[in-house]
């Protein structure tokens, strides 16, 4: 199964992701955008895991030990690509949501998973493979609390890219 721990959102923090992701296709000549259903932020990516690999990142999410904090949307960006640049949704520096992210990198790699060795750019994919003029920008503020993570399993069922909670943590 493929795999990643994500914050999932609520449906109005959905909704207004989804608006920019419309405003974006507008202004684009081409791109591949998100399903208003796979709108999250990645926590960390596992990747590839069997049954008893799936086991061990459950028992490490059960382990985390977070608060509820409050997460803000407040800028559109890119990574740039040839053939076409990653647009994304960020957030605002969040000292609870990097901490989350360290926990479970931590823990996972405690328990001999290998992981990315990268900085954390804690993100939304709005599209990929974009091709626009527009530019990256500030965004009036929106969010919610974050009180839940999930373990998501992202597979291709009739062609479509479809993202399943497979365990969450509260």
């Amino acid at each position: 199964m493929r795999l990643f721990i994500a914050i999932n959102f609520n449906a109005d923090t959905k909704s207004k992701l989804q608006a920019l992701c419309d405003e974006l296709r507008t202004v684009s000549g081409r791109g591949r955008y998100s399903l208003p259903e796979n709108l999250h932020l990645t926590l960390v990516f596992p990747g590839e895991c069997d049954a008893a690999q799936t086991a061990t990142i459950k028992s490490a999410i059960n382990e985390v030990d977070f608060d509820p904090f409050d997460l803000y949307i407040e800028r559109i960006g890119r990574f740039k690509r040839n053939g076409g640049d990653i647009w994304w949704a960020g957030v605002r520096e969040n000292k609870a949501l990097s901490d989350l992210h360290k926990d479970l990198t931590s823990r996972l790699r405690e328990r001999g998973f290998e992981l990315e060795v990268r900085k954390f750019s804690p993100h939304i994919t709005l599209g990929r493979d974009v091709v626009t003029k527009a530019q990256p920008r500030q965004v009036e503020p929106f969010g919610e609390t974050v009180s839940r993570i999930d373990l998501m399993k992202s597979e291709r069922i009739h062609g479509k890219l479809t993202y399943t909670s497979i365990h969450r943590r509260v």
